[in-house]
């Protein structure tokens, strides 16, 4: 196989290698080399390293560039690569045959030569820099400014060097001569990083160590997964989906080094980084990463000190503490010299990094009332935390902080630096964990093929907690004889059953088929024990709450509860349960079976009306239905959790689980509490279907939905029952349903689909900036039938997706349009496109911008087009089509009787392109609105245009701006036709 294969094929795991670890060390070196192999130019290595854009972004432009470069790059990119990557990253990979030696021709200038050295210079400058710059400085050829730029704390010693070396290149032959001569000269010197630790006293220098071990020995086992057993988390650790939104609406992609970064920035005045991600979604597994890499100093090296802190720990703290004391007291304690440390981080914050995990868990919602800015006056934990994160205390300190979206409220939001969304795994990532769960690769290719073939159990294995569920108890699942599991509840019985079914082997052998009515006086007393916790906002309980509610030693090695070390002491110990969701679970179970009628009835889990009321009332789950309700920031932190609860209860109270509660608790009790959901969940959505307006005049009656209508969907997919779910959309009467970002995952797509596949009327489903993905888009296929128009912007689709979803779309008549702006979409996909406009003639609308279609793609596309008499509006901004796309196009949409607008802004169009769309203007007699902003059309190219507008007056519209024109002759050629706009 040639190189230039070998890069197409390899393409995905090449960008994983080149992404490991999060450093871009490795896309640098290889840089470096085909900088000195004059394999890139310049201009090249501009284009690739850009600092705004995402480490993945830039691996990928390095990707696309040497593709184009044809055979001789590629073999060298494969050879670079072979140099640069340890070996056992390299595993799996071919790198060909190799390439020709580089024969190097002498440099004949200085500059050049630090181009063909740039390899061995960085190298040699990595323990030289501060003297190169001294001598750059004083010879002339460096101002201060120069030199500050090069030495930002956020570069490391290696980026340090290449930005000088770029520098220097900026400068000319006489800053290249003066580095060159220096570094013949220089002996070696002491690495930046020792100069740099001379500056700091030796005391600090002994806290950070402390305080690295202890951070370390904190963050090395991933203990919440695993009961009384405990993973490594370098073994287990699998990288999530990381997102940010930025200013204009546009998603990036991070890496694990971006949280704190730069990118995705919306408020640089503000310190507060928020990391935000449902129940399960690997939050605190990441922050613990995060903790860990520092500790290793393999990430994050310009934080000379890092604190990290659990909300859920600091609801324990009932004292006042000035920040000092927080430091010390709940982090790592100076050995000695503690106002030096503490001074230290007084007058260097850009050097400390503050995390605090969970604070959808801290018992009071975020407040700004109470301003506090003194680091050494005791005060609340509350007020000590929230002044903190909004910088009245401790202003330049950068704070990492998780938690659940629906929780941060707007007086949060004011803060916040940036908000990093973690979307939890990516089907290969899935794959990945399922894999380091499981030492035998047959029983791991068991579960991932079990997985395969059961779309909604590979659904909700995208949120990590499932997942772990799903690996962990894969006996239960390979060998169930109940079915796969369908539904969150069913999931968590199954973990229920494969704990107790671990203790019982020990004991009397296998369970039997009423082991939940075996073990009720356990599930009733830890249940007694979750509920009364959430409704307190309570996530660690002490021994004596346990024992308070009759919980024995027998009850607590059944491993649902773990032991807190960091809070107990020798006469007190504290436990909290396994996940939050478990907690959540056990409540519902006591919800479900206790028999106690004191306690509050069902509706009250979700009528609103009791938000009013004082004691356990006003923790219900009222607070679920209307978000808009202006309510106590304290009680929001409270909502996540009882909304997963009532899942849960709607769940339980199946008929599905019918059997197995049948003797657990009476049967009129649980056919009472089911008709209470059901008729809190009818009222829930009669309230969201009561407040959509009246359609403006000319447009559709449509409806914006809340997230918290999608978590009575949700909760109506839990119940499993037909019936419920047609009468839930029977009086929706829309043409328009709005579902844009409300954290809608393949979960969410299967539940909505459960539910919207009996919608009476076909309405137009509108998904964008949500994470459906693949997995989500083949959940959503049985409702496709009832979609007139699908709207799946920025979700992360591949053409895998898209074959699935246009195999089922050319079935159903309804469907007309699709709109999938900046997913991940290829050529691959286009030939699924053509096949759809192929054999659908009533297809209206076709939008495909900011993927990557090339030409290929079009020309497929064109295909297809040539057949179809139906489609109105054709959108492809942001593709690579060039000009022989565009020819395809104009020439397969010259005969068309029906299209209105077409767009192909930045698709690299020039004049023979533009000549080519001059024909179909000139023969068309509908098209309105032609878009070709930001794309090479220079005169001659306008020219063609306007001369084909002369034989055509339906046109009102040609959009030019961004091209290859000046000014001047914008002005002129806009007088010539006044449909142009520049």
């Amino acid at each position: 196989m040639s190189a230039h294969q070998l890069i197409i094929t390899q393409r995905a795991e090449l960008l994983t290698v080149l992404c490991g670890g999060g450093s871009a060390e490795p896309l640098e070196c290889v840089l470096d080399l085909l900088l000195a192999w004059e394999v890139l130019v310049w201009e090249d290595y501009l284009n690739v390293r850009v600092a705004e854009k995402p480490l993945c972004s830039n691996i990928r432009q390095l990707l696309d560039v040497v593709h184009d470069k044809g055979e001789d790059a590629c073999s060298h990119f494969l050879a670079a690569i072979n140099q640069v990557l340890p070996e056992e990253q390299k595993a799996g990979l071919c790198f060909g045959k190799g390439c020709a030696a580089v024969g190097k021709n002498t440099p004949d200038t200085a500059t050049l030569m630090l181009l063909v050295d740039r390899p061995v210079l960085v190298t040699k400058l990595r323990d030289n820099i501060d003297g190169a710059l001294d001598v750059l400085l004083t010879t002339g050829c460096f101002t201060i400014q120069d030199c500050d730029g090069v030495q930002l704390p956020v570069y490391t010693p290696s980026q340090q060097v290449r930005r000088l070396l770029d520098q220097v290149k900026f400068k000319g032959e006489t800053a290249a001569k003066t580095l060159l001569q220096y570094l013949e000269q220089a002996e070696p010197t002491k690495p930046k990083s020792e100069d740099k630790e001379n500056h700091l006293s030796a005391d600090c220098l002994l806290y950070q160590k402390k305080l690295r071990s202890s951070v370390a020995a904190q963050s090395l086992f991933l203990r919440t997964y695993g009961g009384a057993g405990r993973f490594s988390l370098d073994d287990i650790y699998t990288d999530g989906l990381l997102e940010v939104v930025d200013g204009s609406g546009e998603t990036t992609t991070l890496g694990l080094e971006d949280v704190v970064g730069p990118i995705g920035t919306l408020n640089e005045d503000a310190d507060t980084i928020l990391l935000s991600g449902e129940a399960g979604s690997g939050k605190s597994t990441l922050l613990q990463r995060l903790h860990l890499l520092w500790a290793r100093e393999a990430l994050l090296t310009n934080t000379f000190l890092l604190f990290p802190f659990s909300c859920r720990k600091l609801n324990a703290e009932h004292r006042e503490l000035s920040l000092k004391e927080l430091l010390f007291l709940h982090c790592c304690w100076p050995d000695r010299s503690q106002d030096e440390v503490f001074q230290f981080i007084l007058d260097h914050p850009h050097m400390v990094l503050f995390t605090f995990d969970g604070l959808d868990e801290f018992k009071q919602g975020f407040r700004d009332e109470e301003r506090h800015c003194c680091p050494t006056k005791p005060v609340p934990i509350p007020v000590l935390l929230f002044n903190l994160l909004q910088g009245t205390l401790m202003k330049g300190i950068l704070k990492v902080v998780t938690s659940r979206p629906q929780a941060v409220g707007p007086s949060l939001k004011h803060y916040l630096r940036k908000e990093v969304h973690l979307k939890g795994f990516s089907p290969s990532g899935i794959n990945s964990f399922v894999k380091k769960h499981h030492s035998d690769p047959a029983m791991a290719r068991r579960v991932i093929d079990s997985l395969q073939v059961n779309t909604v159990l590979l659904g909700l294995c995208h949120i990590p907690v499932f997942c772990w569920i799903v690996t962990k108890c894969h006996q239960e699942l390979l060998g169930g004889q109940d079915g796969i599991p369908q539904t969150i509840t069913d999931v968590y019985l199954l973990v229920l059953q494969h704990f107790f079914q671990r203790k019982s082997s020990l004991s009397q052998g296998a369970l039997g088929k009423a082991w939940l009515e075996e073990h009720l006086d356990t599930v009733l007393k830890l249940g007694q024990l979750a509920l009364e916790g959430l409704e307190a906002s309570c996530y660690v309980f002490s021994g004596y709450e346990l024992q308070r509610n009759g919980l024995t030693e027998q009850d607590v090695s059944m491993g649902f509860l773990i032991f807190c070390n960091d809070l107990s002491v020798t006469d007190c110990k504290h436990y909290e349960f396994l996940h939050i969701t478990l907690q959540c679970f056990f409540a519902a179970l006591y919800v479900v079976l206790n028999r106690n009628n004191n306690r509050p009835a069902i509706s009250r889990f979700f009528q609103p009306q009791h938000r009013q009321l004082s004691g356990l009332s006003q923790r219900c789950l009222g607070h679920c239905i209307d978000p808009s309700v202006e309510e106590e920031e304290s009680h929001v932190a409270e909502t996540p959790n009882l909304q997963i609860t009532a899942q849960f209860v709607s769940g339980l109270l199946s008929q599905r689980h019918h059997s197995l509660l049948l003797d657990c608790c009476p049967t009129a009790v649980r056919e009472r509490k089911f008709k209470q959901v059901v008729k809190s969940l009818s009222k829930g959505m009669q309230t969201h279907f009561k407040s959509i307006p009246r359609p403006v005049e000319g447009e559709k009656k449509s409806m914006h939905a809340m997230p918290s209508f999608v978590w009575l969907i949700k909760c109506i997919y839990e119940i499993q029952d037909k019936s419920i779910a047609q009468d839930a959309v029977a009086k929706l009467e829309v043409e328009h349903l709005k579902l844009t970002y409300c954290n809608i995952g393949p979960m969410e797509c299967t539940a909505l689909a459960y539910v919207l596949k009996h919608l009476r009327n076909p309405v137009g489903l509108q998904l964008d900036n949500n994470s459906v993905g693949d997995v989500g888009v083949e959940q959503l296929l049985p409702c496709l039938h009832i979609c007139h128009s699908l709207y799946l912007r920025n979700n992360n689709i591949s053409d895998e997706g898209i074959r699935k979803l246009l195999e089922k779309g050319a079935k159903c008549e309804s469907f007309q349009k699709i709109a999938l702006f900046n997913n991940k979409l290829t050529d691959a996909c286009t030939q699924h496109f053509a096949c759809l406009l192929k054999t659908k003639q009533n297809f209206l609308a076709l939008r495909l911008g900011n993927n990557n279609i090339t030409s290929q793609g079009a020309e497929q596309l064109a295909e297809g087009l040539s057949y179809n008499q139906s489609l109105q509006f054709l959108g492809l901004w942001g593709n690579t089509i060039g000009d022989r796309g565009a020819e395809a196009l104009a020439n397969a949409l010259k005969n068309s009787t029906t299209l209105i607008w077409l767009s192909l802004v930045d698709n690299g169009v020039g004049n023979a392109g533009a000549c080519a769309l001059a024909k179909l203007i000139s023969q068309s007699k509908t098209l309105v609105e032609l878009w070709l902003n930001k794309n090479c059309i220079s005169r001659d190219g306008v020219e063609c245009l306007i001369e084909a507008l002369k034989m055509n007056t339906s046109v009102k519209e040609i959009w030019l701006r961004g091209n290859n024109l000046s000014p001047e002759e914008e002005e002129e050629l806009s007088k010539q036709e006044s449909r142009l706009t520049f």
